[in-house]
């Protein structure tokens, strides 16, 4: 189905656990930068969500998958709009007893951000891999192995001979401080990383991890940025801190 944010449709699938109740928590699930909600390591987080009796709510950000925009202009200011916007719609739900925000990299980084605004209103977050680090690397003038001079932006940065993303992006990310976010938010955290990850090195992980008041920091030793090798460890990690939190 789609929602409207402000004129911007946004793609989103929502899946029930086999056993329904009158009352289930909910978790909105978001993948990265270029990725979309079919991903292997996303699809594989919500069937353990699912498993453990949470609802799940997939959801596509400006410019990815099958929602609105050109992801040339996303940035994420943006991502931020539509995760309330989905998070909004979660809530006229009217079985959804508590709500989780989960995210992959990018949409890891998203969920910290969206987590401290509403931390009255989410139990818990769960960032997979997150790339906290765009925004320092913003400031200090390299993104995505992009280097650039971070007082002068281009208009243009070329990821590939096929993407490219507006200097917007940066002049955003510049702008936020994720330390500040992840400080904000009191509740239960669970970080799950891998420690072979190239594009958002595990050390992020563990600065975070360190940062947060309540945090599980879940290692998947030797694992890539998007669980290629041990994609069974991420669900296991996921179903038992979901179990927990559903007796706590």
């Amino acid at each position: 189905m789609m929602l409207n944010d402000d004129g911007i449709r946004l793609h989103v699938e929502l899946s029930m656990p086999e056993k329904q109740a009158d009352q289930l928590p909910l978790v909105i699930l978001v993948h990265g930068f270029t990725g979309h909600m079919e991903e292997r390591h996303i699809l594989a987080s919500a069937s353990a969500m699912l498993k453990e009796g949470y609802a799940v709510l997939r959801a596509e950000m400006y410019g990815h998958g099958q929602s609105g925009g050109e992801f040339v202009n996303h940035d994420l200011y943006k991502w931020i709009h539509n995760l309330l916007t989905v998070a909004d719609y979660a809530r006229t739900l009217p079985f959804v007893s508590d709500l989780y925000l989960c995210g992959h990299s990018q949409g890891g980084l998203l969920v910290m951000l969206a987590g401290a605004m509403l931390r009255d209103r989410v139990r818990g977050i769960i960032p997979l891999s997150p790339a906290w680090m765009i925004p320092e690397q913003a400031r200090n003038g390299c993104v995505l192995g992009y280097r650039f001079d971070p007082d002068h932006i281009p208009d243009r940065i070329l990821l590939d001979p096929d993407r490219e993303l507006n200097g917007n992006y940066i002049r955003v990310a510049q702008t936020v401080f994720a330390e500040e976010a992840i400080r904000r938010f009191p509740g239960p955290v669970l970080l799950v990383h891998g420690t072979g990850d190239a594009t958002v090195p595990y050390v992020w992980a563990e600065k975070a991890a360190a940062l947060y008041a309540d945090c599980e920091l879940v290692p998947i030793p030797g694992d890539t940025h998007c669980f290629d090798l041990h994609c069974d460890q991420l669900e296991n990690a996921l179903m038992h801190w979901l179990s927990r939190q559903k007796k706590s």
